[in-house]
């Protein structure tokens, strides 16, 4: 069932009668996320003044910064009115980030009274929101509510705008420039307008109602989602302003994927129905954030409110049977894994207690010609071991121990308490004649943290186990797995990964004689994408595979919508890898298998390891939590891929 919270600090944001440009009122406010704290720009009335020879209550854009988008501080006067076309006022600002720049664009008033001759767009262009780099006047038409898409489609810049927003009937259309500087060339708007009618987003039901652009598109795995105002009756009586939503083809943003089909609100509180306008509710940005939707609106001209409601039950609401897999028209190019036919090939054995529940998140290397699997076995009080398999052609296991390899040793993964424990998710690294594994280490009681252990080549080829003494690599501070060393020092030292939530972290050390009192720790090296199919958390799959062009990256992450697990692929500089550069937009692996989408966990392709045969990348992974399935792909042209998305 859809169901929408106002917040409970509504208004989030009111009119400070201390300065004279904001004292009236500050509505239909928008943020801009940067990192954990937030840019946020607003409409700011000022108390009466005479200004150009006319008296009048004139609009500018203030600026503030939050930390949770909710309450702010250094309030400041950022645009005003300067020049000609927007002499009698700037007015409801849209901001996105794009290329390191936030592009505001505004409404500019020429008139006053204001007419629609005098009703255009107007944009100003910042870094730092300390000096604005360009200030441009953008339509020579009737417009407004006009908004950047926060990444290019089709390799173009592309906008989202309101036509005869005062001149109805209103059009909603898209516009999308080869450059920059075509966003405000009057050559590229007099050959748009003549042929406007071929970008229209068809969102107006019937004639008697009026529309207009909201919050700036978010990017979802499904399409563009735009939060609108939609008024009832715009010509009649009574209006009914409401705000509502539509979820837009990802290429080809005219066409209308799903839509709600009423408002998801309108005014019914006080501050909502009373004030400058009275009875108006107007969305003016909106966020994703832990499947949640912020939604940012005006209250009756006067204030600024917040919202919120699930992602996943909104989509509902558009549509009760909308499928949650992302349409075929809507994927990039990306190459996918290809999974074998005869998946899962490592299931749980009820006759052997110590991996009769769980078989999953297998490691592997390559050696002595065989595929060398060891994966993470559950028993059913759900402890965990390492279990052992080998293949010679990467696909039919040919071989399986009857005993765990590997076993808790130490108290950091005995059992303490009821729950998870032992040891998970393994992951090896050959270097030189020793075969490194790192592993995350649980004892029911809090502890998360890798360990790390090593044998000889030798005697894991002989099937004498002798391991190392594992030893703790991460701090006590702080959750901390997946973890891998690169095959080879860089500059004289080892790089390794680790994932910190919600992000995969990079470090060097001079070697790998951990005495348990040094931890790894480093920098970030890539986030989450917002927006994106990996918005949630990441983590590096398995370590990393030397080409000519980069490390080989494959990494898993996280969905938030629907909370699924997908792969992903990066590719890092080959002398300094703490450097992305390169990183597919869409995943080569999601939950689509009965074995990936059901299990201990849903949703689920985890990989630990991979290998490579011939000219085939063999990549072993986890499905459901509960088996094992392998999945293949030309190394070579995955690597095409990311060289082909090189930042």
């Amino acid at each position: 069932m859809f169901n929408i919270e106002r917040h409970p600090q509504n208004p989030i944001l009111r009119a400070d009668l201390t300065n004279f440009w904001e004292a009236e009122a500050v509505f239909n406010g928008c943020p801009a996320k940067d990192g954990a704290s937030f840019h946020f720009v607003y409409r700011a009335v000022s108390a009466m003044l005479q200004h150009s020879g006319a008296e009048l209550q004139l609009s500018s854009i203030g600026y503030a910064q939050s930390s949770d988008g909710v309450n702010f501080k250094n309030r400041r006067r950022f645009i005003e009115p300067e020049y000609d076309w927007e002499l009698f006022g700037c007015e409801d600002p849209r901001i996105t980030k794009l290329g390191g720049k936030y592009y505001i664009f505004y409404t500019a008033l020429s008139t006053y009274p204001p007419c629609a001759d005098g009703i255009k767009i107007g944009l100003a262009i910042t870094k730092d929101f300390e000096r604005i780099e360009e200030k441009r006047q953008i339509t020579f038409f009737n417009s407004k509510a006009m908004a950047l898409f926060p990444e290019k489609i089709n390799g173009k810049y592309a906008a989202i705008l309101t036509v005869h927003s005062d001149s109805p009937p209103a059009k909603i259309c898209i516009a999308s420039f080869d450059y920059e500087t075509e966003i405000w060339s009057k050559e590229y708007w007099e050959h748009w307008y003549a042929l406007h009618d071929d970008y229209v987003v068809p969102l107006q039901r019937d004639n008697n109602d009026h529309i207009e652009v909201g919050a700036p598109p978010i990017k979802t795995r499904y399409g563009w989602l735009l939060i609108y105002g939609y008024i009832r009756n715009f010509f009649s009586s009574p209006r009914i302003f409401g705000i509502e939503a539509a979820l837009l083809n990802s290429k080809d943003p005219c066409k209308i994927l799903e839509r709600t089909s009423k408002p998801i609100l309108v005014p019914e509180k006080q501050y909502e129905i009373c004030g400058k306008v009275p009875n108006v509710i107007f969305p003016s940005g909106a966020f994703i954030k832990n499947g949640k939707l912020f939604i940012y609106y005006g209250a009756a001209d006067t204030a600024c409110c917040l919202a919120t409601c699930k992602v996943k039950e909104l989509f509902k609401e558009m549509n009760p049977q909308f499928s949650f897999r992302v349409p075929a028209l809507q994927r990039g190019k990306a190459p996918e894994l290809k999974r074998f036919e005869d998946n899962p090939i490592i299931r749980p054995r009820p006759e052997y207690p110590w991996e009769a529940k769980a078989t999953f998140n297998p490691g592997a290397f390559f050696a002595n010609g065989k595929a060398h699997i060891i994966y993470r076995a559950m028993a059913e009080d759900n402890s965990s071991v390492f279990g052992y398999a080998t293949s010679k052609d990467g696909l039919h296991i040919e071989e399986r121990a009857e005993e765990p390899i590997y076993a808790p040793g130490e108290d950091f993964e005995k059992k303490m308490a009821p729950g998870n424990s032992g040891c998970e998710d393994p992951r090896f690294t050959k270097i030189d004649n020793q075969i490194f594994m790192t592993y995350t280490a649980v004892n029911a009681a809090g502890s998360v943290r890798v360990a790390l252990t090593s044998i000889t080549l030798e005697d894991f080829l002989a099937k004498h186990w002798n391991w190392k003494k594992p030893v703790l690599i991460s701090s006590p501070e702080y959750d901390d797995k997946n973890a891998c060393i690169f095959p080879r020092k860089i500059s004289g030292r080892y790089a390794m990964l680790h994932r910190i939530a919600p992000d995969i972290w990079i470090d060097f050390v001079d070697d790998l004689n951990f005495d348990g009192t040094s931890w790894l720790r480093g920098q970030v090296l890539a986030r989450p994408r917002e927006n994106s199919w990996d918005n949630k958390k990441i983590g590096m799959a398995m370590a990393p595979f030397e080409t000519p062009k980069g490390w080989l990256l494959l990494y898993h992450g996280v969905f938030e919508v629907d909370n699924s697990y997908r792969v992903g692929a990066m590719l890092l500089d080959i002398e300094n890898p703490e450097k992305v550069i390169s990183r597919l937009p869409e995943p080569i692996l999601e939950p689509k298998m009965s074995y990936e989408r059901e299990g201990q966990t849903s949703n689920v392709v985890f990989p630990c390891g991979a290998v490579v045969i011939g000219k085939k990348l063999f990549v072993y992974y986890g499905g459901g939590d509960s088996v094992i399935g392998v999945a293949t792909i030309n190394f070579n042209a995955l690597l095409k891929k990311l060289l082909q998305c090189r930042f």
